[in-house]
């Protein structure tokens, strides 16, 4: 959704609020697409701060699907998003000396409500994602879930520094036997 920032800039120190409904239906990033199974109207403020910068401030909730970094189940991720940034409104005759993140959610004075929330997920983005504190994740060898079933496959980790070794073994078979 487009929010027009004109009436914000007709003079110093206005404030507009709006509550918002989030258009977006997934989340997609170089990360994957994940899809979002709720989310709460983004409550924005935006405040004129003079020389055409705006303050946003401004909160969100959205309950995004994860994969387990273990076991690759889905897992229900609640992000509670906290907006608060200062952007510079261009006019048409300023040159494009902003910053790339402020491009991404203005174009001129309109504001794209969907893609500043998408920045500030990105921003909230968990570093990992677990079903749970004790899973156990998934077979190296056979790929089997290992929290719904053990498997049989031989687990044994071997010292990698031991490698040159383990091969004259393998190829010569063991000099005492």
């Amino acid at each position: 959704m487009q929010i027009h920032l004109t009436d914000v800039l007709s003079w110093d120190g206005k404030i507009m609020e709006w509550t918002i409904p989030l258009e977006m239906e997934e989340f997609v990033s170089a990360l994957g697409i994940f899809p979002i199974r709720e989310k709460s109207p983004c409550r924005l403020t935006a405040e004129n701060l003079g020389e055409n910068q705006v303050r946003l401030l401004g909160t969100a909730g959205i309950t995004v699907v994860i994969p387990c970094d273990r076991c690759l189940e889905d897992v229900e991720t609640e992000l509670s998003l906290h907006i608060e940034k200062e952007v510079k409104v261009l006019s048409g005759e300023e040159n494009g000396t902003e910053e790339p993140e402020e491009t991404e959610i203005l174009l001129g004075s309109d504001l794209d409500v969907d893609d500043l929330v998408r920045s500030e997920i990105l921003m909230n983005w968990p570093m990992k994602t677990l079903c749970r504190e004790d899973c156990k994740g998934i077979c190296k060898k056979c790929g089997k879930n290992l929290n719904l079933d053990s498997c049989d496959c031989d687990t044994a980790e071997l010292d990698p520094r031991m490698a040159a070794i383990r091969d004259v073994f393998n190829r010569k078979g063991c000099p005492n036997g």
